[in-house]
């Protein structure tokens, strides 16, 4: 899978120490020029359904388990891969110097009709729902929130806003 970009956060000085590796899968659900993306109220941004593979999950597994759970999707089909970003970032826990992220984004499709969601509880305290946006509006959208740097702003949105203007350029051939 092709490297998209590798991000390492500025308040990072080093990538030495105690690092918590992660691997992540990620969906792009597309229906003509909306995105299927994650709203998350307490951070005021959009992101992209998906999230940490179990140890028992291979990739696949692992990024429709979050698909459906995150969104309610049903009868979820991967595509194509997209690519990958490779991460550094500060990490929460004080055991962990930082986190290396392995953020792997993949082309899928689903039904239109939806389950219920399976939010953990974190992602109900923070206000997450799915919600379908015109991918021109979420990019400008996150833009605003990391011009602004808002107290809110998680660690993702750069990530997020990256992929999202890769997709609307090379699936979307927008500019």
């Amino acid at each position: 899978m092709r490297l998209l970009k590798k991000i390492v956060n500025n308040n990072l000085d080093t990538l030495e120490g105690n690092v918590f590796e992660r691997i992540t899968g990620r969906g792009i659900i597309l229906k003509g020029s909306k995105i299927l993306l994650l709203y998350t109220k307490v951070y005021n941004d959009y992101s992209f359904p998906g999230g940490g593979i179990d140890p028992e999950e291979d990739i696949i597994q692992g990024l429709k388990r979050e698909l459906s759970e995150e969104t309610g999707a049903k009868n979820i089909k991967i595509i194509n891969e997209f690519g990958f970003i490779d991460e550094y970032r500060p990490h929460h826990k004080p055991e962990y110097d930082l986190m290396h992220l392995l953020s792997y984004f993949y082309i899928c499709e689903i039904d239109e009709d939806f389950d219920n969601t399976k939010f953990e509880d974190y992602e109900v305290t923070n206000g997450m729902s799915p919600v379908w946006v015109e991918i021109d509006e979420a990019i400008s959208h996150n833009k605003n929130v990391m011009a602004k740097k808002e107290a809110s702003m998680g660690f993702s949105i750069q990530r997020e806003t990256l992929a999202l203007e890769l997709i609307a350029r090379e699936l979307l051939g927008k500019k």
